[in-house]
């Protein structure tokens, strides 16, 4: 189930970009305007769903959420692309982009292409809906502490999986345009391929569900309630409820607590950062790939390479970590963000200047860019999830619970808005400002720069009160276990001296008196 739901995730991730970067009159350009319409979709998401949770069993609620994902996706695959031309308002929006100008570009494109948009704005659900709540709040329930440390690593090795033969069938279905009649949208055809793949997959992972509730979850209660009868382990412990945190509180919080600041500065930078880079590189994806087969078939390939390096790296990490402590990990990902985005930048605002070098190498300024700006990608997603999202974990272990639970729930709630819409903010500043992505390039830069700069003086400064709170932790422990070895030989010599007492009185007693 797991595999089915991650391979539509890498589909629709791949999918949703080359139908808006690529599209006629649109481009890279609308991302960031797409990413500020996350947080009233996910808004309206939280209400729809709290009242079908009011009144829907639970496998009925997951039946309701996911069944109307593969609906849309279906019906877009199959009609509501095929039938574009007729769908998109394109010669309104030519006489509004005569009215308001280029600095409008962006904004109407969502209108221009307004079923592309709809596409992106539900594929990105798929993922915080599907993924973390369907699959993750169903693996819980069914699974005990012991059950899981087992399964989710292998979880995780099942992630990357996923993301490579979703990307060889990406590149493999965007390809089959050269084997078609002339005529023939080879993209459409790609497209209508990808969207029966995710229909398919949708079916199985519901039949998958169905036949988990039928046939595991009654076998797991009956089991949990017989040890329960049983008193082996007694009655499973009420779980403390996860603190759950308004934006003010967690700004509140945040203020209050310097160790928890940085590390929102951490999650809200890696956000930022990936956002602002990965814009521009998917622009010049557009100038170098501008058929969306094409664009599709490269995304395909990236998404291949992205699992095979985090496998590599997944591998790697615990060995990072072990042998160079949590500082040195947790500064590689900034470190090869900044590395990687500077050299990128670099090829992008300045390219004709290596233009010579370029060609002698067989290639051109546009390709160097695309690839040292895939090479960014790639690293950066794959050192996120071996080293980034481990040390993250780490740094709440020293806390105690209170802190732990609000310190957690202040850095999801503003890690994860800022983190998301902070770049996108940027950029549509910046375009609005200087008029385009490309103009506003420079700029992005220093502002990339000043994030990770910042970004690496959290790291510095949670690392020494992560090893603080760890050094005083281990002092406390030591110094507990000393006073229960000395409790205990306090204990045990006044049973010797109780002892050596009764034995003195007793031999006394025995002894006869002298005559």
């Amino acid at each position: 189930m797991f595999f089915c739901i991650l391979f539509n995730y890498t589909t629709l991730r791949n999918t949703k970009d080359v139908l808006v970067v690529t599209a006629p009159g649109a481009g890279a350009e609308v991302l960031p305007f797409l990413k500020t319409l996350d947080l009233p979709m996910a808004i309206l998401f939280t209400m729809a769903y709290t009242a079908m949770a009011n009144r829907l069993t639970s496998d009925m609620l997951f039946y309701a959420c996911l069944l109307p994902f593969i609906a849309f996706f279906g019906v877009f695959g199959f009609f509501v692309y095929p039938n574009k031309e007729v769908l998109h308002p394109t010669e309104f929006c030519n006489r509004l982009a005569e009215t308001l100008g280029p600095r409008f570009h962006a904004p109407l494109a969502l209108l221009r292409t307004w079923t592309f948009s709809a596409f992106y704005l539900v594929a990105e659900m798929w993922g915080s809906i599907v993924v973390s709540l369907l699959f993750w709040g169903l693996a819980n329930s069914v699974m005990t502490v012991d059950e899981a440390a087992t399964f989710y690593p292998l979880f995780g090795m099942g992630a990357n999986l996923s993301l490579i033969v979703a990307g060889g069938v990406t590149g493999y279905l965007s390809q089959l345009r050269a084997s078609l009649p002339p005529g023939v949208d080879g993209w459409g055809v790609a497209l209508q391929g990808l969207m029966g793949l995710v229909v398919v997959n949708g079916v199985l992972i519901s039949v998958l569900h169905w036949g988990m509730q039928k046939w595991v979850v009654p076998k797991v209660q009956a089991q949990r309630a017989a040890l329960a009868a049983a008193g082996k382990g007694g009655a499973p412990k009420a779980k403390k409820p996860k603190a759950k945190m308004s934006m003010m509180e967690s700004f509140k919080f945040l203020a209050s607590s310097p160790y928890i600041r940085d590390m929102a500065t951490m999650v809200v930078s890696f956000g930022v950062a990936l956002q602002l880079v990965e814009v521009t590189w998917k622009a010049k994806l557009k100038t170098a790939y501008p058929d969306p087969s094409d664009y599709s078939a490269f995304m395909g390939k990236f998404s291949e390479v992205v699992g095979v390096v985090t496998l590599v790296m997944m591998l790697l990490g615990r060995f990072v970590i072990k042998k160079f402590g949590w500082g040195v990990a947790a500064l590689a990902t900034p470190t090869v963000i900044l590395g990687t985005a500077v050299i990128f930048l670099a090829l992008v605002m300045t390219g004709n200047v290596f233009a010579g070098p370029l060609a002698a190498m067989g290639t051109t300024p546009l390709m160097a860019a695309v690839v040292v700006g895939s090479l960014q990608n790639v690293f950066s997603r794959a050192s996120k999830y071996s080293l980034f999202d481990p040390c993250k974990e780490m740094a709440y272990i020293p806390l105690d619970d209170e802190i732990k639970s609000k310190g957690k729930a202040a850095v999801d709630v503003v890690g994860n808005l800022l983190g998301k819409s902070g770049g996108a903010v940027l950029q549509q500043t910046a375009i609005f400002t200087f008029g385009s992505l490309a103009a506003s390039t420079p700029y992005l830069g220093i502002g990339l720069a000043v994030t990770i700069l910042n970004w690496i003086r959290a790291v510095i400064s949670l690392e020494k009160q992560f090893y603080a709170l760890r050094d005083h932790q281990e002092a406390a422990r030591q110094q507990q276990q000393q006073q229960q070895q000395q409790g205990a030989a306090d204990h045990v010599a006044g049973e010797r001296g109780s002892s050596g007492s009764g034995e003195g009185g007793s031999g006394a007693a025995l002894k006869p008196n002298p005559a």
